[in-house]
């Protein structure tokens, strides 16, 4: 039974930006469907590129319109914005899980929602706008995905540093501190790390990456993520 693809057009709205559809679907595919079709290519190559103009429009963008901070606290910021953590972010935001073309063991075990998985496709789309729309098209995508964490001084914070922003979470509702777990699978030169992340009595959540930093930085974020909502959602006496 072949299951029914959702409507690219849909994404493609979303995004802001006409790719052909030959490309898309290369930026879409993933190493795993790719190797359980005979070896069709896919997004590794247009992530590359993706990941170089993503750096560079971020990077001007920040140089331009925050004249009064320095080359460390640029540089901060930046990595921020294009950490897996961050782009995953901006995937959730517009559904792209659901348009990922996946082998069926990565699909069947979460990777559309799969920080490192997500982050790769963003920038895989990103190298396709390239190519397909050139660069000032391309720029300007990565500027509107970027849009929503720089609009939002709270979420920004969260994603720049969301050990930190999940610990004064956690002090603010008198909690103690967030109890990380982290282990990992996979070969020694291809390493996949899992972590969770507890707040006693209040949250659990889990992240994952390529290094157990980035893990622990996604399971931060998500466990911030809902203590947030959580508190928005509480109505006053």
């Amino acid at each position: 039974m072949t299951s029914v693809r959702p409507d690219r057009s849909v994404l493609l709205e979303k995004l802001g930006v006409d790719i052909d559809s030959e490309l898309l679907e290369r930026a879409l595919t993933h190493r795993s469907y790719a190797y359980e079709h005979g070896g069709i290519p896919n997004n590794e190559r247009l992530e590359f590129l993706g990941d170089s103009i993503l750096g560079q429009a971020v990077t001007v963008k920040l140089f331009r319109e925050n004249p009064d901070l320095d080359e460390g606290d640029l540089a901060k910021r930046r990595a921020s914005l294009v950490s897996s953590v961050a782009l995953a972010e901006v995937a959730r935001g517009i559904g792209l899980g659901e348009f990922l073309l996946l082998g069926r063991g990565e699909d069947q075990s979460g990777g559309r929602d799969k920080a490192s998985i997500l982050a790769d496709t963003v920038e895989a789309i990103i190298g396709a706008a390239y190519i397909d729309a050139g660069g000032e098209a391309a720029t300007a995508l990565v500027l509107r995905l970027v849009e929503p964490l720089l609009g939002d001084p709270d979420r920004f914070g969260a994603a720049m540093d969301p050990k930190t922003s999940l610990q004064e979470a956690a002090a603010h509702r008198g909690a103690g501190l967030p109890h990380y777990t982290v282990t990992n699978t996979g070969p020694d030169h291809s390493k996949l790390f899992h972590a969770t992340v507890e707040v006693a009595g209040l949250v659990v959540a889990t992240g994952e990456g390529t290094s157990k930093k980035q893990a622990e930085m996604s399971a931060a974020l998500s466990a911030w993520t809902q203590l947030t909502q959580r508190r928005a959602r509480t109505p006053r006496g």
